[in-house]
């Protein structure tokens, strides 16, 4: 961790996803995998390495998937 920071840092993972094809006709874009992860959690990861912690992700399509994913990460 580069610095420690309470900001809040706002993430839009909202939009249909249509430009991906198949892979979101079941799950939201935000959580195409990368490497067995979803695209969100990288995103996240990055943020975190600069110390910003304090997550509000703006979802839109199929938010449950982001929400069941998120409450139940270890």
């Amino acid at each position: 961790v580069l610095f420690e920071s309470n900001m809040k840092t706002i993430i839009l993972a909202g939009g249909w996803g249509t430009r991906l094809g198949r892979q979101t006709e079941e799950i939201p874009k935000p959580m195409v995998s990368i490497g067995n992860k979803p695209m969100l959690w990288h995103i996240m990861k990055i943020y975190s390495y600069y110390g910003f912690n304090d997550f509000v992700i703006s979802c839109g399509v199929k938010s449950h998937i982001i929400k069941d994913y998120f409450a139940n990460f270890d």
